[in-house]
């Protein structure tokens, strides 16, 4: 069985999923895991897809044949490290919206040599202050022997230099 990674991206309207669902279904695909969003009109996500070894072709040329409705890229899925099993630490990351305020926290985790399992924000209306928010909910892998408190005590650090509020999960 082949691992896919297909990444998808067209412009957002009715039936958009279902068609890459029956294209992969036709092909003997099982979806096994995805990350799908709408943001200002376009349509984009990433789909992990196990299909047979002999139909992975098949599949290939038939997402490309989806491109007047979303264009897909496929790619295939690396192999599972064997490594340590790793442990998640979340946090969320809140304050006044201002450029930059993603480079200083990926920063601050890629310093760590730590991997972003998911990064998902949104600017919002300040309800009682007026103006405009960031707020991004971050998941950070850790190796199973890492210590996750030196991350925490280093975005703590951040948060009070780049004065947004931080909550560690």
């Amino acid at each position: 069985m082949a691992h896919l990674v297909l990444t998808v991206v067209g412009d957002d309207r009715a039936g958009l999923v279902s068609a890459l669902a029956r294209t992969i279904a036709d092909h003997g695909g099982n979806w096994e895991q995805s990350e799908l969003a709408e943001l200002a009109g376009a349509f984009a996500g990433i789909v992990l897809v196990a299909v047979p070894d002999d139909q992975q072709q098949a599949l290939t040329s038939a997402l490309s044949g989806l491109d007047g409705l979303l264009r897909v890229t496929t790619h295939d899925a690396p192999a599972a490290a064997s490594v340590d099993a790793p442990h998640t630490v979340s946090f969320t990351v809140l304050g006044n919206d201002r450029p930059g305020i993603v480079r200083d926290v990926t920063a601050a985790i890629a310093a760590h040599t730590l991997s972003i399992d998911t990064f998902r924000s949104r600017t919002l209306e300040a309800p009682m202050a007026g103006g405009t928010l960031f707020e991004a909910t971050v998941t950070v892998s850790l190796p199973a022997a890492a210590d996750a408190e030196t991350l925490t005590a280093a975005l703590e650090a951040l948060a009070g230099e780049i004065q947004v509020d931080l909550t560690v999960a």
